[in-house]
């Protein structure tokens, strides 16, 4: 059936993405901007728009009341780094100050916004709900497959990247011959991908995965056509990311960069992690 979707849009394409899929399948969209984050042409896609600043929760909440929400959905990019500077209103304050003695990594600080949706009456949703088609497939999804060496460093950046996320720091882990080259903070995955091109020439290997109970509904780990560009740029020559816990975007033009550039992409599942597979 039918019904209004709020979207919390953040920036880049993924929130124009899900607002077309939403409506597509015949949904009235709501979306609500973050001031500084969002690119404001996203109001082209939605049947009503706002923008609030981090930290006004009740504004938001009263935006999505007023028109009648019944699913929330989270797409697209934080600067995180510019996101530190929030100024909560008594409601964000309210929810931030529950979290008195944890930490406020990324996955505690969204399951706790999650779980403040949910207690408004909010059915919060996952984006790849609305548009399934982005999730990444198993498999080695471009022409070349990743080297046996490429392959050592992809489990090995895998098990790092998981290690990674227990922490609740990050979910990127660019690796060259098992070493750690740069894993992915505050920063976020572009600039982790930059700086690594600093350190080491070329023979990188970038992994991606989801963090161990991470909340999906808020943030799984995408990559995209430029991710891919990026990773030609430094040198990068393989890509690894979870299949089915994580979002591709622009997959066809994607692979096609990359084997332009020499570049190995897989998804990864059970069977290709497993130590005895090519």
């Amino acid at each position: 059936m039918a019904e209004t979707i709020g979207l919390i849009a953040g920036g880049g394409r993924f929130p124009f993405l899900v607002a077309a899929g939403a409506r597509s399948h015949g949904h009235r969209v709501a979306v609500a901007g973050l001031s500084g984050q969002t690119d404001p042409a996203i109001a082209g896609e939605a049947d009503a728009y706002t923008v609030v600043h981090l930290g006004q929760l009740g504004r938001l909440l009263a935006f999505f009341k007023r028109e009648k929400v019944t699913t929330l959905v989270m797409a697209g990019t934080v600067n995180k780094a510019r996101a530190m500077d929030f100024r909560p209103d008594w409601r964000a304050a309210r929810l931030y100050f529950r979290l008195h003695g944890k930490a406020k990594g990324d996955d505690v600080l969204l399951r706790a916004v999650v779980a403040a949706f949910e207690d408004h009456g909010f059915r919060v949703a996952g984006p790849h709900e609305l548009v399934p088609e982005l999730v990444t497939p198993a498999g080695v999804l471009s022409l070349r497959a990743p080297t046996a060496a490429e392959w050592a460093d992809v489990r090995f950046g895998y098990a790092a990247a998981r290690r990674l996320g227990e922490l609740d720091i990050g979910q990127t882990v660019v690796v060259k011959k098992q070493v750690v080259v740069a894993v992915e903070a505050l920063e976020g995955t572009n600039a982790c991908l930059a700086r690594a091109g600093t350190l080491v020439k070329g023979g990188l290997t970038v992994v991606k995965a989801l963090k161990p109970g991470q909340e999906t509904r808020a943030d799984l780990p995408t990559v995209g056509l430029d991710t891919i560009r990026l990773m030609a740029r430094i040198g990068a020559t393989c890509l690894a990311v979870e299949a089915g816990k994580s979002l591709f975007f622009d997959l066809a033009p994607a692979i096609n960069e990359a084997q332009a550039a020499g570049i190995a992409v897989v998804g990864l599942d059970e069977t290709n992690l497993a130590a005895d597979t090519p």
